[in-house]
This record gives structure tokens, C-alpha cells and sequence, in this order.
């Protein structure tokens, strides 16, 4: 490894990743060569995202692990170059994670990642919604995401994985509770409640990691 710190805060955040991923770290560092290398390759990352893959990707999904809990069945859908669920598994390897993928080129990115990282990570392709792919992943604890859609189709294509009790965990941006005020009602209508902003990451990153939480109510159990 030459350099991965480079250019995006350096110290503090190789401090970081030290304190996120302790003994796994050699395996985050494996996954940042993939990600700086077939990631570029087949056009999961921008080749100007290199210089910030640790800030602004890796470390940016991983500390959601706070807000999850060993043993949890988690499911990860739109999860593209494996952000959030390759970063989260790699720093809680306590959770069974479930990537979720419906393009063919990142679905055997992932397979190739997750074989490659020794990590016990299944991957299904397909889309969140497919009757299908809530069969496999279907009664989750979890549902995580980042960049995937608006909340209110985010809900939708989550609350189905979801058990009754289970939560959404949506990494957002800084629009987040804007987006919660303007889709309350949707998200309610769907089985959503007690949505919430929290930060991850705000004792050890220069910019936390902001997430949208909600618990699923009702629903057969």
C-alpha cells in the first residue's frame, strides 16, 4: 500500500480507520485496492474518487456499523461497488450481510470482491422489490443504503425486506430531514414510523455520516 491516505486528511483518517476496522483493516485496505482498481476499471468509481475512496466512501458507509448490532440479518440493496454493505461487513463482521445488486457488471464485481476478501457476505442480483429477491432477503433486521433513491421510494423498496420491528437505515446527505418532513406521510402510509436523523462517525470523522433511521410497524411477524 503506497499512499491511500493521501490528500484526504491523512493522519486523522488512517487514525480512523485503525479505530473502525481494528484487526480487519488489512482486509478494508484490500478492498480499497479493488475499488482503486476494478472499481475504476469497469466504471463503478470515478478515477477523481481515488484520492478520497477512504473519507468519502469507505469510511463514510462503515461507521454506520454503530448503529447495528451482531447477529442482525442485514440486507444492503442499490449496493453497486459495495457501499455501504462490503465496508459495514468488513468493520461488524457479527452481521449477516446481504448485498443486493441488479446490474450484471457490479453483481459479479461484488462476487468477485467478496470471494476475493474472505468475508461472509452473500450476494443475490436483482432488484429490492422483485417478489424473488424478498423471498431470499425478506424479514431483515436491516435494510441499508446510500444514494439510491428519495425516501419515499427508498421505504417502498425496503419496508418489504423488513420484519415488523426491523429498521431502515438510509445514508443521507445533508437534505436529510428535509427529505423526512416532505415524505412523512408516504413513509407512514407504508409502515414506517418513528423517523429520525442521526450521525455516525462524529468523534473520529471530519464530516459524520449522516443516516435516516425508521423502525417497520405492523405487518405478520
Amino acid at each position: 500500500m503506497t499512499g491511500e491516505f493521501e490528500g484526504e486528511g491523512g493522519d486523522q483518517l488512517r487514525a480512523a480507520a485503525e479505530s473502525v476496522f481494528a484487526d480487519r483493516l488489512p482486509i478494508a485496505e484490500k478492498y480499497w485496492d479493488a475499488l482503486a482498481s476494478a472499481g475504476v476499471e469497469r466504471g463503478l468509481i470515478g478515477p477523481r474518487e481515488i484520492d478520497r475512496l477512504w473519507g468519502r466512501h469507505i469510511l463514510n458507509c462503515a461507521v454506520v456499523a454503530e448503529v447495528l448490532a451482531d447477529g442482525e440479518a442485514v440486507v444492503d440493496i442499490g449496493s453497486g461497488a459495495g457501499l455501504p454493505g462490503v465496508a459495514v461487513a468488513i468493520a461488524k463482521p457479527g452481521i449477516n450481510m446481504t448485498l443486493v445488486e441488479p446490474l450484471l457488471r457490479r453483481a459479479t464485481f461484488l462476487e468477485e470482491v467478496v470471494a476475493e476478501l474472505g468475508i461472509d457476505v452473500r450476494v443475490i442480483r436483482g432488484r429490492a422489490e422483485e417478489k424473488a429477491v424478498v423471498k431470499a432477503a425478506g424479514r431483515a433486521d436491516v435494510v441499508t443504503s446510500r444514494a439510491v433513491a428519495p425516501l419515499d421510494r427508498l421505504g417502498k423498496w425496503s419496508t418489504p425486506l423488513l420484519r415488523p420491528g426491523g429498521r431502515l437505515v438510509a445514508i443521507k446527505g445533508s437534505s436529510a430531514a428535509e427529505e423526512i418532513t416532505t415524505h412523512v406521510g408516504t413513509l407512514g402510509r407504508i409502515g414506517l414510523s418513528g423517523l429520525r436523523v442521526e450521525q455516525c462517525g462524529s468523534s473520529m470523522l471530519p464530516t459524520p455520516t449522516t443516516v435516516v433511521l425508521a423502525t417497520r410497524v405492523g405487518g405478520r411477524r
